[in-house]
Order: structure tokens, then C-alpha cells, then sequence
């Protein structure tokens, strides 16, 4: 069974913000990544499915970008930390 996506059109990471919560093509100074992360995880604490998107990267195990608040590093820590 794939995963739910229907949640999708509602996310407010799509259309404008959608650079926010990937990296760009080119190399990123540090600063600059915690600066677009910070502004990628305010958008995610007003959004009314980041817990749908958590849930789902999480499942698929989703390797690039923020999901529902998370960090490519964060999620893996919560995958790591999970009981399976």
C-alpha cells in the first residue's frame, strides 16, 4: 500500500516557499542553511498538515529537505531512536 498523500495540496510549503525547504544546487554557507531552515520550520508551525508530511517522510523515509518541521539529520535521529 503506498503512502497517503492527499494531504499535499493543502501544504504551505508548496508553491512560493518551496525553496525554503531543500537545499539550492550550489554550496550553501552554514549561516545561510540555519537561516533557511529557521524560515522553513516557521512555515511548518503554522501549517495545518505538518503532521501528515512528518508522518510521511518518516515512512518513506524521505532523504533531502524539511518535512513537518524536521531536518534531514533530525529525522534520521527520530528513525534511529524509534522501536521498530
Amino acid at each position: 500500500m503506498s503512502p497517503d498523500r492527499s494531504w499535499q495540496p493543502v501544504a504551505l510549503c508548496s508553491g512560493n516557499h518551496s525553496h525554503l525547504f531543500f537545499a539550492p544546487s550550489v554550496q550553501e554557507r552554514k549561516d545561510e542553511r540555519q537561516r533557511r531552515e529557521v524560515r522553513a520550520k516557521a512555515v511548518c508551525q503554522v501549517c495545518p498538515v505538518a503532521i501528515e508530511c512528518r508522518r510521511y517522510a518518516l515512512q518513506i523515509r524521505e532523504p533531502y529537505g524539511i518535512w513537518g518541521g524536521l531536518t534531514e539529520t533530525e529525522r534520521r535521529r527520530v528513525l534511529a531512536t524509534s522501536v521498530v
